[in-house]
């Protein structure tokens, strides 16, 4: 089924009271949502205790439970020694994934650099055929990696180059950041047109259960002609991209993905938001 959720805790988590991560699965589970997702942005920097005490608070909520990778990862770095480190801030964030009960692992692939596009998506291709067999060494081929969609033009992340990275193995299913592709197409998300032909695309390369539970990132940014600049509240009225069209678009494609909202501070309102328009779209 189709779920949604906050990425992070929102504001109003904290002017409730709540502080630690075993209290998020509480407080999402109250406002009728579905999954969190817990970000290692910064690194992994957790216990193998703490991860288990939060697995064990989020299954008691009947809430999933997903996490971001380290924002630093570049796997179209010319450094070996670079790409290494890449190498394992998926693989232990995969790790602890495991030890908190969840099954997604999103991750951005890669910065362009100096290197001529081409070139640069060739190496990030080629490191993440080496990482999914580090995936299945490590035992870690149940759960699902998902690199993202990104919004700024100098990072490799466009939603042909995800598909393209996710025909590596069935290991690699799509997160695809609503916001990033509106903000690096200039706006280009406007109507449930809009929303179904790059859906349609992803059915026709990848196959309709692949895509079926995809991975989402919602949020309205702004943008420059250089992409993203700015996740936004659903407040907005400037930047968007509104989410009532791609609610229509899953249902018409009968597409149940797991929906998460990365709202600047107000994120599970705006999980809220989704979900009650989504259940309000009538075909």
């Amino acid at each position: 089924m189709i779920k949604f959720g906050p990425s992070g805790n929102s504001e109003s988590f904290y002017a409730a009271g709540y502080s630690h991560t075993e209290d998020s699965a509480k407080f999402v589970k109250e406002r009728g949502l579905d999954c969190f997702e817990y970000s290692f942005g910064r690194g992994v920097r957790m216990t193998d205790a703490k991860a288990l005490s939060i697995g064990r608070a989020f299954a008691d909520a009947g809430v999933e439970i997903s996490v971001h990778a380290p924002y630093y990862i570049n796997f179209a770095n010319p450094e070996e020694e670079n790409a290494e480190k890449s190498y394992n801030y998926v693989l232990e964030s995969g790790r602890v994934l495991k030890l908190m009960g969840g099954k997604r692992c999103v991750f951005h692939s890669a910065t362009q650099g100096k290197a001529e596009r081409g070139e640069a998506v060739r190496l990030t291709e080629d490191r993440l055929k080496i990482l999914f067999d580090r995936i299945y060494a490590a035992g870690l081929n149940d759960l699902y990696f998902c690199p993202e969609t990104m919004g700024k033009l100098a990072q490799i992340g466009t939603l042909e180059e995800i598909v393209r990275f996710c025909k590596i193995d069935a290991v690699y299913l799509p997160a695809v950041d609503f916001g990033h592709l509106n903000a690096r197409e200039q706006g280009s998300l406007k109507t449930v047109s809009d929303y179904k032909e790059r859906l349609e695309y992803m059915i026709s390369e990848l196959g309709y259960e692949r895509v079926k539970n995809f991975h989402v990132h919602f949020s309205k940014i702004q943008y420059s002609e250089k992409g993203e600049v700015r996740h936004l509240t659903f407040e907005d009225s400037v930047y968007g991209p509104d989410f009532a069209p791609l609610a229509k678009a899953l249902k018409e494609l009968k597409l149940e993905p797991y929906i998460v909202s990365e709202s600047a501070g107000t994120q599970a309102e705006d999980a809220m938001e989704m979900k009650r328009v989504y259940e309000g779209t009538v075909l």
